[in-house]
């Protein structure tokens, strides 16, 4: 047994069993430390083989997934402490195990799981064959191309790392905190559950009920199917104050089946005579924790790193703004590495962006954040509400005409939208009398 302490993470406990006689062998790994008080997920992307010397740190509760293959790998009832590649191997003999006897009692999954093995082994080196002889005139799996895949580990007691590169903007790793959720308090011991008749009830209201307005308490249910499986699902809708701005309604959509999401944010008030820019000097991690809405047709421009999202990217969002930064770096770091197993001298541009992204996320320096509204639809907590924000301007203009087209305001026409119709009523009727006249002077 022996605490060491691994660097830029925390003291660990690792303890290691080996029998003599019959050669059975155990490692386990426990941290040394506090739970945290928020959960973390540690996203790494292996591209090349040598990201798979990474280390990883498993606690009991964390949970690791492998999206290109589908797989989740659950919490388990020890910790571990390995590499990318160990934890690979792992899985493979864990999936070898019993495939002599699915294959005759289930050859079906005998095969999916066959296919599931066969693609792992194509990640890590091994050039051996059965007896364990490195096989001659065979050409080496180290010249074979590697396939790219994303290993996360979400742990809500904040326990599990994976290892970077160099340092924290290391392009191909990634850590985001999260607040857990009851249940995750109650798994962790941290909280006892609560009882039954204690637990609050929530009310929901199904959709259109009595046409009244939408009291803030309730939640509106509308059903539907998912969009990525077709799995029937239900988006829930809720009317939210945001103080000292105006009502939104948030809507949210989980699909338990295929685990697709997805969050919108609407506005509940009429249409701004003016649009609204909101301009923050971004200077320490407190300023990350402030509230944000992005209306779907606001635009976020971060002048420093050259960040420019046109207005309607991302969609409505109503998160903080470390979040929806966390979010921009998610979205494009997966369509940089989602192409090729390998970072090529096309992409260092973008690799150096990233890397900005990252200090930017990470409130390594400091940044302007421009939240540029035309329907005045976002907003931006003042921290010193209600008195002005010394590090946020907010500033109201007029439209242009183009933006007025882009938004379909020019052709709208709220009053006064029935003299029209009425004038063509009385048109119509004039030459009716018309017609009546005509034919009573021929009779």
């Amino acid at each position: 047994m022996l605490l060491t302490s691994i660097p830029f993470f925390r003291e660990v406990i690792v303890m290691s069993f080996r029998c003599e006689h019959c050669g059975w062998a155990d490692n386990e790994i426990q941290s040394a430390g506090t739970i945290r008080p928020d959960g973390t997920v540690y996203t790494a992307r292996v591209l090349d083989r040598s990201d798979l010397d990474r280390q990883i740190v498993r606690s009991p509760s964390c949970e690791i997934v492998i999206p290109e293959f589908q797989l989740t790998l659950p919490p388990s009832t020890r910790g571990q402490l390995t590499t990318v590649e160990g934890l690979i191997r792992d899985v493979v003999a864990d999936l070898n195990m019993d495939q002599p006897l699915r294959r005759i009692q289930d050859e079906e999954s005998y095969n999916k799981i066959q296919t599931l093995i066969d693609g792992l082994k194509e990640i890590f080196v091994d050039d051996e064959d059965e007896d364990g002889e490195v096989e001659v005139g065979k050409a080496s799996q180290k010249d074979k191309p590697m396939p790219p895949i994303t290993i996360k580990l979400d742990d809500p007691a904040g326990n599990s790392f994976i290892e970077f590169v160099d340092s924290m903007a290391d392009p191909k790793w990634n850590l985001r905190t999260y607040q857990r959720s009851l249940e995750q308090n109650v798994a962790l011991g941290l909280v006892a559950p609560p009882e039954e008749s204690e637990a609050p009830e929530k009310k929901v209201v199904e959709e259109g009920a009595n046409g009244e307005p939408v009291p803030n308490e309730e939640i509106f249910v509308f059903h539907g199917v998912c969009s990525s499986c077709g799995h029937p699902l239900d988006t829930m809708m809720k009317k939210v104050n945001i103080p000292y701005f105006k009502d939104v309604f948030i809507m949210s959509t989980n699909c338990d089946r295929c685990g697709y999401r997805d969050n919108e944010v609407k506005s509940g008030a009429a249409i701004s005579e003016q649009g609204k820019r909101i301009i923050l000097k971004v200077e320490d991690r407190e300023d990350l924790s402030r509230d944000i809405l992005k209306s779907e047709t606001a635009g976020l421009t971060i002048p420093e790193i050259d960040l420019v999202l046109t207005h309607g990217t991302l969609g409505g969002r109503f998160t903080t703004v470390e979040g929806i930064l966390e979010q921009i770096y998610e979205e494009l770091s997966e369509k940089l590495f989602s192409a090729s197993d390998s970072i090529d001298d096309s992409k260092t541009n973008f690799v150096t962006f990233l890397k900005s992204l990252k200090e930017v996320k990470n409130a390594e320096r400091s940044f302007t954040l421009i939240l540029d509204d035309p329907l005045a639809n976002s907003y931006l907590q003042n921290l010193y509400a209600p008195d002005p924000d010394p590090n946020m301007t907010v500033e109201l203009y007029d439209r242009t005409w183009q933006q007025n087209e882009d938004l379909g305001l020019n052709d709208m026409k709220v009053e006064g939208y029935e003299e029209p119709e009425k004038e063509e009523q009385e048109k119509e009727k004039g030459e009716a009398k018309t017609e009546e006249v005509v034919e009573t002077q021929k009779s």
